[in-house]
Order: structure tokens, then C-alpha cells, then sequence
């Protein structure tokens, strides 16, 4: 069974997720090969540090975060982008309100069900 969403995504229509304190997401579009979920951090939240074997990029949209990526620390800020390769440990706090845009590969099934 192919797992993808629809082709044209509206943001007013994707139900914003609580994940942590001050971090929300939605999950736009995504197949089995790659994902884009957008993040918004209110100022002094975090991303907590953790790993998973996909490849990760994420754009700075807006805001300002210290991000570290396999304990190498680097502040970012809009219009700025980050790389993290499979299976390092990798976090952000958010120093000015902001928002990262996640693009995955392959898909975080375990952000849609699991599936």
C-alpha cells in the first residue's frame, strides 16, 4: 500500500500538532521516499536533542535557534538552513520565535501512525 498525502495541501486545512511545550507541527506533503513537516517554536522552547536513521534538512523560515548537530553547536537564523546525517544526535532551542520547515527522507512513519 503506497502512503502519500494529497497533492495540494492548504495549511488551514492540516490540524496543527502539539509535540512539546511551545512546539507545534504540521505534516504536509509526504510519500514513502521523502516528508515535509513544518515546526513552530515559541521563544525558549526546544527540539529535544534525539536520533532517528533518516536524512534531515530544515530550513529557518523565520526565527533564531542554537542548534546542535552531534555536539557541534551553530546559531541560525531565517533563510538559513541544517543537515543532519542518519543517526546523529541532533537538537534545537529556539532563541527567537520561529519556524523550521523539515524535509525527511524517507518518510517519519512514526509522525503519521505509524504506518
Amino acid at each position: 500500500m503506497l502512503i502519500e498525502s494529497s497533492k495540494f495541501i492548504e495549511m488551514d486545512t492540516i490540524e496543527e500538532e502539539d509535540v512539546a511545550p511551545g512546539v507545534k507541527r504540521r505534516i504536509m506533503g509526504y510519500n514513502e521516499q521523502i516528508m515535509v513537516v513544518r515546526v513552530t517554536f515559541e521563544e525558549g522552547s526546544e527540539g529535544y536533542v534525539h536520533s532517528h536513521f533518516h536524512s534531515q534538512v530544515a530550513y529557518v523560515e523565520r526565527g533564531k535557534f542554537e542548534v546542535m548537530i552531534d555536539g557541534e553547536k551553530k546559531i541560525l537564523k531565517g533563510g538559513d538552513c541544517f543537515y543532519v546525517p542518519p543517526n546523529e544526535e541532533h537538537g534545537a532551542v529556539c532563541l527567537e520565535a520561529g519556524i523550521l520547515i523539515d524535509i525527511f527522507s524517507p518518510i517519519r512513519a512514526d509522525m503519521v501512525g505509524g504506518k
